[in-house]
């Protein structure tokens, strides 16, 4: 039996990102897909002050007609520079920030200036930091019928990659059809986190904002926990 899920990649996504991941034996990385402005490619709410913030990694000529791995960075440090000043301003007296800071400042000024590749990077670094184990996988990687579109092209995929047990983010009971998958072998579930509260600077708690605010008030071993905290419907 192996386990799949497949999701584009996010800018430091919330909890239930990292609950799939750890959820599954392979997990697909969909970095050939159409890019979504104003989705979460490149954006993510962190915690200023006591309100929910959106930070936002700047892109270059972005369109929703271009594949996200050919997605651009703007090339001037300042905005970056200014991101990372945002992140400081809001975390500098988090109890992890010093352990934290040095990988979102590597994804957030990485060698490459394509998006995909800084936020892949930021996807491997935390997953080893946190201690997943899964085997992480760019679609763009695989030799695949990129004519199917939705949930034939996930089902398709899934046999590439020889799926059993396909998991899916809670968001997409709307999309794929248990009895689809399961016409083709494939047992389908969606995974849907727990509520997760935690101390953030003794305020009134910020729910599903970005892991990098999760990391910045837990040790290893409770965010590790944190893994385990939802359901599969």
């Amino acid at each position: 039996m192996k386990k799949t899920a497949i999701m584009q990649p996010y800018f430091f996504p919330y909890i239930g990102y990292w609950q799939l991941i750890n959820a599954v034996d392979e997990f697909l990385v969909y970095d050939d897909v159409t890019y979504i402005k104003n989705g979460w490619i490149n954006r993510n709410n962190i915690l200023l002050g006591s309100k929910k913030h959106m930070m936002t990694l700047p892109t270059c000529g972005a369109s929703s007609f271009m594949p996200i791995n050919q997605i651009r960075m703007n090339d001037s440090k300042k905005y970056n520079e200014k991101l990372m000043k945002t992140i400081e301003q809001a975390y500098k007296k988090a109890p992890y920030f010093n352990d934290i800071a040095p990988m979102i400042k590597e994804a957030i000024f990485h060698s490459s200036d394509k998006i995909a590749d800084a936020v892949y990077f930021s996807i491997q670094r935390i997953s080893k930091y946190i201690g997943i184990n899964t085997k992480l996988t760019l679609s763009s990687s695989l030799v695949k019928n990129d004519d199917l579109q939705g949930q034939d092209k996930v089902i398709h995929i899934c046999k590439l990659l020889n799926t059993t047990n396909y998991i899916n983010a809670i968001g997409g009971l709307e999309l794929y059809d248990k009895e689809s998958f399961a016409k083709k072998g494939i047992s389908l579930h969606f995974l849907k986190s727990n509520k997760i509260t935690y101390k953030q600077f003794g305020r009134d708690f910020v729910p599903w904002l970005s892991i990098i605010d999760i990391l910045m008030f837990n040790d290893i071993k409770t965010v590790r926990g944190y893994l385990n905290e939802f359901k599969l419907i």
